[in-house]
């Protein structure tokens, strides 16, 4: 199979093309960006170490029933994924409070919800990739009912499978953003990526009391967001506990 042309370039990846039209590739990026863009930088082996997390997640995934666009990794950074129109939609599940959600109701930063939450977000660079109504969500016409309906149970029984994964490589889920495309059956499946660039992740090893120390806890791009420092290391060890678990399976 040969890449053709560049389709797409977004923050975190370029799409190309390929020989087999219902096929594309996947080229993860180093380039790093924060709070819509505003804030950029690279992050060394980013796109290797995404793509490697990606990689084994979706196959985790799948092997629980999942549906994913996840083909094949031919190199560290490359992924083979199904052609999908995406939808203009960012799926973003919360299990405890952090981020925007603190910012927005005032609850404390580390507050375990008693549910999980789903939101929906305006896929929109422009407009700051707005949160959504279902009200909102039906006017702008992004998806049909069945479909934010199937969305949000697809969310909630990854949401599940990811905890329970996470869990056992001694890592807290604290919320995660995901995206779904149309396949060319009509089928909604999981796209984009999972890596620390779209899950905020907390090392369950090190010990807090307070909420400053929770800090010291971040194996995420919060790293890279509010200058933490060891986004490199951070990353890495992801990277390691989700192999030696995935592999020793």
């Amino acid at each position: 199979m040969s890449v053709k042309s560049k389709l797409y370039e977004g923050k975190a990846k370029i799409l190309y093309s390929t020989s087999e039209e219902s096929v594309l590739l996947a080229d993860f990026k180093d380039d790093a960006t924060a709070f819509n863009a505003q804030k950029r930088g690279s992050i060394k082996n980013k796109g290797s170490i995404n793509c490697r997390i990606s990689t084994k997640i979706f196959q985790y995934l799948a092997n629980k029933g999942i549906k994913t666009h996840f083909i094949d990794s031919p190199a560290p950074n490359q992924m083979l994924v199904k052609a999908v129109k995406i939808l203009p939609l960012e799926v973003v599940v919360r299990n405890i409070a952090a981020g925007s959600l603190c910012k927005q109701t005032g609850l404390t930063l580390g507050t375990v919800l008693s549910e999980a939450l789903v939101e929906f977000y305006y896929k929109n660079d422009d407009l700051g990739d707005p949160l959504l109504t279902r009200d909102r969500l039906k006017l702008l016409d992004l998806a049909t009912p069945e479909q934010v309906e199937t969305i949000a149970h697809l969310a909630l029984e990854i949401d599940r499978l990811l905890i329970d994964f996470f869990r056992r490589c001694n890592i807290t889920l604290v919320d995660f953003k995901l995206e779904f495309g149309l396949n060319s059956q009509a089928e909604l499946i999981l796209a984009d990526e999972i890596s620390p660039d779209t899950c905020r992740l907390w090392d369950n090893s090190i010990e807090t009391d307070t909420e400053n120390n929770l800090d010291s806890r971040v194996l995420d791009k919060d790293r890279f967001r509010r200058d933490l420092g060891k986004v490199e290391d951070a990353y890495e060890e992801v990277l390691k506990r989700v192999l030696s678990e995935l592999d020793g399976e």
